[in-house]
């Protein structure tokens, strides 16, 4: 097919040309040439070299990986039937040509074949790096394996990779599919303008009469936090907590076969179970150390939970009188609510006006460049995947260094969540963030609350660490690092939205251009470790139940995953867990790809870690000093996997890191 944007090697993408009948053609024409360069490099004639070989196989897959990653994006943001329906067929085909390459007899010997050249035993720095690294990953992906060994692993990838894509197909689906539509005013009782505005605007866009809510996050959580009649609240949260748990989208066999494949394929290559076959080259190096990490949280925080949720309990009897029932699993958030409100006399929905997301997004920018030395700039029309798309490029000095699309608002061709992606590696980078905000509304531009700013800010983390990379091999640029240091760049940026000199640059009312207010903005300062330790518990419980499923969890007759699952959820619990509750079938952090965050979802606790006590020094040092800054962009964001992620923290706090400024900042040290 002439003219078919997935062959173009153009920056930026483009997105606005590529239609589902360009997917199956690129895909047969570069898997072709793909399996032409792999047998080019497998079957060189003369000496190897550094150049022949190692810098071949880290471009065997670059033009398979741009192409294929923008289907896949706009599978996420701009679905269509159609779309779907290919991108099922040609991902397969991908994932099993990607299986293959540390299978191929060939490439294997080539590799080792070079590893034995004086060229090779002078290497030094990133380049000796990259040769111990490929050699490991072609051990751990089955290159010892005998040939039926390698065609079980081909096997065991093909059946993964659909599985999980038409896991995450299920949970976009049971999510659109379910809608609550309120006609009555009085039922809306306690909900805030915002949410009463968008629901109405919701309810007609689908051309109803009344109020429209969803599953999706903007709608959700203000009915879960603020809605005061309990049983809508128990009515969403019920279907929110079965998402993918019954037909026409049920992941439960999904889930059971995810996770005997993946331990079928660890034992295959010789590891006991999968967390210690995903952990292996990251910081944590096995499912033990991840395990042991978490609990020692969990030991940590659960007398502070325990006395957090009987004063909740307290706090509901004082409302209610001494025979008010106890809490169920739909009231904490709504409870929690106006306990933190009367305790601190704080509302968060005081801080929307204070955050249009214009003025959040211009603030971000002007932090970075203070910190970074960087520029970034929006370019107009630039084509994208739909029209609330803004392109924005990132400029050091004179040179364009990368570039991204920013997608902020929710529609119904687009997965929930927020989320960062890499397009191009560069330089010039270029990838996206996206979010599901609350979009414009009621004449008034996107107000966002302070949790949104707080992901916005981790999004972008995410992004400046893909294009402020400067590392020459393509496989250790960005975010192609260990997955429990992938965090730390973007959950620091967190930290910004706390400081005042920063909020100062951003947070003005989006009517009268005043800052936070003083007592306003200490409030939200005492607020912040209202409930820290439900917080931690909840993500220590995501984390724990992974690493459970991955390591100790083997089906019987008895033991249901669902009800496995939720067993182990209890224990974190505030409040009873329905017995129909299963979140897992949601959880697509988990399932909805081949490893994802499978046996790894520890790594948000381990870079909070990291991040809590990375940013004691900008504290320290103070929240823009650039020198602070450039230490942090040269030893951690352009350094990508070129070396060892202890190294480089290390290189820039000058010591290993400490859990004491985690427990300190979550109010939980004493």
């Amino acid at each position: 097919m002439t003219n078919n944007p997935l062959l173009e090697r153009s920056f930026p993408v483009p997105f606005d040309r590529i239609q589902p009948v360009h997917v199956q053609p690129a895909m047969d024409i570069l898997l072709k040439e793909a399996s032409d360069k792999l047998e080019a490099i497998a079957n060189l004639e003369g000496p190897r070299t550094y150049q022949n070989t190692m810098v071949a196989l880290d471009h065997l897959t670059e033009d398979i990986d741009r192409a294929l990653t923008a289907v896949r994006h706009l599978e996420s943001v701009a679905t269509t039937k159609d779309l779907r329906l290919v991108y099922n067929e040609v991902e397969p085909l991908v994932s099993a040509f990607y299986s293959r390459i540390p299978l191929h007899e060939g490439l294997w010997t080539a590799v080792q074949a070079f590893a034995k050249t004086d060229e090779a035993q002078d290497l030094t720095g990133i380049h000796k790096r990259y040769l111990e690294k490929t050699i490991a990953q072609f051990k751990r992906y089955g290159a010892a394996l005998p040939p039926e060994g390698k065609a079980q692993l081909e096997k065991i990838d093909v059946e993964l990779a659909a599985l999980t894509t038409k896991f995450g197909e299920n949970v976009l689906d049971a999510t659109n599919a379910y809608e609550l539509l309120i006609d009555d005013m009085r039922e809306l009782a306690g909900l805030p303008p915002s949410a009463t505005t968008m629901a109405r605007e919701s309810a007609i866009s689908k051309h109803k009469d009344g109020w429209r809510f969803t599953l999706q996050a903007p709608s959700y959580i203000p009915v879960m936090t603020y809605l005061d009649n309990g049983s809508i609240r128990e009515q969403m949260y019920r279907a929110f907590q079965t998402r993918g748990a019954a037909e026409p989208y049920n992941n439960r066999e999904k889930v059971q076969r995810t996770l005997e494949l993946r331990r079928e394929k660890a034992v295959l290559l010789g590891f006991h179970d999968f967390s210690d076959f995903i952990l292996e080259d990251r910081m944590a190096h096995n499912g033990q150390t991840a395990q042991a990490f978490l609990t020692s949280l969990k030991e940590k925080t659960l007398p502070f939970f325990h006395k957090e949720n009987a004063e909740l309990n307290a706090f509901r009897k004082e409302l209610e009188g001494p025979n008010a029932p106890p809490l169920e699993a739909w009231d904490v958030a709504y409870y929690a609510e106006k306990l933190r409100k009367a305790r601190f006399d704080f509302d968060e929905e005081e801080l929307r006006p204070y955050f249009p997301m214009e003025k959040v997004i211009g603030g971000m920018f002007e932090i970075v460049e203070r910190l970074y030395g960087i520029k970034v700039v929006e370019k107009q029309n630039v084509p994208s995947w739909d029209p609330a798309v803004k392109y924005y490029e990132i400029r050091d000095g004179e040179e364009m260094i990368g570039a991204f699309y920013a997608d902020w608002y929710p529609r119904e061709n687009k997965r929930g969540g927020a989320w960062m992606d890499a397009f191009l590696t560069g330089p010039p980078h270029l990838g996206t963030i996206c979010g599901n905000m609350n979009p414009p509304s009621g004449g008034k531009p996107a107000l966002l609350t302070h949790r949104d700013v707080e992901t916005v800010f981790h999004e972008f983390g995410h992004l400046l660490h893909h294009c402020l990379s400067r590392v020459e091999i393509r496989n250790f640029s960005g975010t192609s690092v260990a997955w429990d240091f992938v965090e730390l760049p973007s959950q620091i940026m967190e930290n910004w939205c706390w400081e005042r000199p920063a909020l100062d640059l951003f947070a003005r009312h989006y009517e009268t251009g005043e800052p936070i207010p003083e007592g306003l903005f200490q409030k939200m300062k005492s607020a912040r470790t209202f409930r820290a330790a439900n917080g931690m518990m909840r993500q220590l419980s995501f984390g724990l139940v992974d690493l459970a499923l991955h390591r100790d969890f083997t089906a019987t007759e008895q033991k249901d995953v669902i009800a496995y699952s939720r067993e182990m959820l209890q224990s974190f619990s505030p409040a009873p867990l329905p017995p129909e509750h299963s979140m897992i079938t949601g959880f697509t952090h988990l399932f909805a790809s081949p490893v994802g965050y499978a046996a790894a979802y520890y790594s948000y606790k381990w870079a909070e870690v990291l991040d809590a006590d990375a940013f004691t020094r900008f504290r320290k040092e103070g929240v823009f000093n650039k020198e602070t800054g450039m230490s942090f962009r040269q030893n951690i964001l352009a350094k990508g996997d070129s070396q060892d992620p202890a190294v480089l923290y290390r290189s820039f706090m000058g010591r290993d890191p400490d859990q004491t400024a985690l427990f300190e900042r979550a109010g939980l040290s004493h």
